[in-house]
């Protein structure tokens, strides 16, 4: 259960194409991210699988079936939510249980999925509170064991950390990625984070404009970037993008270098050099914001520890010739 195939799905609204037509395969029990920049179809996307929107053209099957015309309620799915929708005047056991009421799923059935679903998420011993007596996270888990005891074949997850502060986003993706190993369940989350994505996915689909970049998992999108955007949306700090010059060296219009596969020394030499801006150090790691390399207007150099530069010192740069990625004219990878 939860296998889930779109075949040249797009959607318009009005005579506005958002969705261009496109295909994606989602697997049994995957952890699938669509990631991707303000306005780029995430989100749609996922309304799109939902029900809460009409395809314009195209197929959504789930399990084998086509569900494109079936409404959402029927097709099996839960959905979380950036708001959590909680009802203010029912306690955390009410609210979990309201979707099994309007399914009028037996009482006895309903307890014990209450109870599976509260241990599950560290809830049982708040389900006789109300979501005003509960943290933003508390409050996000009680959202989420509302899904969980509909028993869907996937769940669909709308940016649902936004709202949280960083240490709480922090720990409910660890909550969110435990609960997908237990549950083993087809998850769909859609985040602008590509931390979150990193960290939490099987797969991740990249998406701009509408139009899906590349599909892969964390690591084949971070050591092989189909095109310039993936290349530069992945991988926090960014990757260094160079044109000019420095690029026709290497038999390419723009080439990439991430911030932690160059390498820098004090006596000025190097490939490169460059004057040490603003230092960020963060204990087990410094990202140096390098200036005056004639490359670009900044180069971002990761080192470990806490490497003594500082600002205005004169320093030299060597990328790792093995690590260095090229693309051409079109942006997209030469292998």
């Amino acid at each position: 259960m939860g296998r889930i195939t779109l075949e040249k799905v797009s959607k318009r609204f009005g005579d506005v194409e958002v969705i261009p037509p496109l295909d994606l395969e989602i697997d049994e029990g995957e952890f699938v991210v669509f990631v991707g920049p303000s306005g780029c179809g995430k989100s749609t996307l996922l309304r799109l699988i939902a029900g809460l929107e009409d395809v314009t053209s195209g197929k959504v099957v789930i399990d084998g079936e086509d569900a494109t015309r079936v409404p959402p309620a029927k097709r099996g799915l839960a959905m979380v939510f950036q708001s959590y929708a909680l009802y203010p005047h029912m306690t955390v056991r009410k609210n979990i249980a309201f979707p099994m009421r309007m399914a009028k799923i037996p009482e006895d059935e309903q307890k014990r999925r209450i109870e599976q679903a509260a241990a599950a998420l560290n809830l049982t011993d708040y389900l006789d509170r109300r979501p005003g007596q509960l943290s933003g996270g508390q409050r996000q888990r009680v959202a989420i064991g509302r899904a969980i005891v509909r028993e869907p074949a996937a769940f669909l997850f709308d940016e649902p950390l936004s709202n949280l502060d960083a240490a709480l986003r922090v720990g409910m993706r660890l909550e969110i990625s435990e609960l997908h190993k237990r549950l083993e369940t087809t998850m769909i989350y859609v985040t602008h984070d590509q931390v979150e994505a990193m960290t939490m996915a099987d797969k991740i689909v990249v998406l701009r404009a509408g139009h899906i970049e590349q599909v892969g998992s964390p690591l084949e999108l971070y050591h092989n970037p189909q095109n310039v955007f993936v290349a530069g949306f992945i991988g926090s700090p960014k990757m260094n993008l160079i044109e000019g010059e420095e690029a026709a060296k290497h038999n390419a219009h723009t080439i990439g270098i991430r911030p932690e596969h160059i390498d820098v020394s004090r006596d000025g030499g190097g490939v490169w050099s460059g004057r040490v801006g603003v230092a960020e150090h963060l204990g087990s790691d410094t990202f140096f914001h390098i200036h005056e390399t004639g490359l670009a207007e900044t180069i971002t150099v990761r080192a470990p520890g806490e490497v003594q530069f500082k600002h205005g010192d004169q320093i030299g740069l060597t990328p790792r010739a093995d690590l260095v990625h090229k693309f051409d004219a079109e942006g997209l990878r030469i292998v």
